[in-house]
């Protein structure tokens, strides 16, 4: 105990811990350059293999009825609810011509991709189900503007991959999107 305390115990102690650290390093090191390695071929065999989980939340999209009309009535509650300000409503009163009264009326209904959370808040403060998550999840650009959507104006008819809404490929455990190399 005594010498470990010394000037050539601490450097005998670093070396043993130098030792230790290399050993378990080159374990690690040897291990992967001599088993195989597997690849995923993800933009190849995306439409085929890839599985994504029905409650993934990926963007958010406007809920339509069958004429293809939306169901936002303007109401501002899940701007509200929104804790980063990602959502952005703009609208105008207007009086409806067989009642005579007034309502109001969606002008803008602007959504920023790029500062949303997921948080899902804005969709459980809905009262119309006007909103929803979907699980589509290749929204990478290269200019932070382009993520700035207007759900009012688009009509959301799917992602890039065939029936993404529905998660996709099937799911199968012990299935795997690689390639032996």
């Amino acid at each position: 105990m005594e010498d470990n305390k010394s000037y050539f115990g601490e450097i005998g102690h670093g070396i043993k811990t130098l030792a230790t650290g290399m050993k378990v390093t080159l374990k690690e090191y040897c291990k992967d350059y001599w088993t195989n390695k597997c690849t995923e071929q993800y933009p190849e065999n995306r439409k085929t293999t890839l599985h994504v989980s029905k409650r993934h939340r990926g963007r958010l999209v406007f809920k339509r009825n069958e004429d293809g009309a939306y169901k936002c009535t303007a109401c501002t509650l899940c701007e509200k609810a929104c804790p980063n300000g990602t959502i952005k409503i703009t609208a105008h009163m207007e009086e409806d011509p067989e009642t005579g009264k007034k309502k109001k009326v969606l002008d803008d209904y602007q959504y920023d991709l790029g500062d949303c959370m997921f948080c899902q808040l804005c969709t459980n403060a809905c009262n119309f189900d006007a909103i929803q998550f979907t699980n589509d999840f290749e929204n990478a650009t290269f200019s932070r503007d382009s993520l700035v959507l207007h759900l009012n104006k688009e009509v959301y008819e799917g992602g890039s991959l065939p029936n993404i809404l529905e998660g996709g490929a099937e799911w199968q455990v012990g299935k795997f999107n690689t390639k032996k190399k």
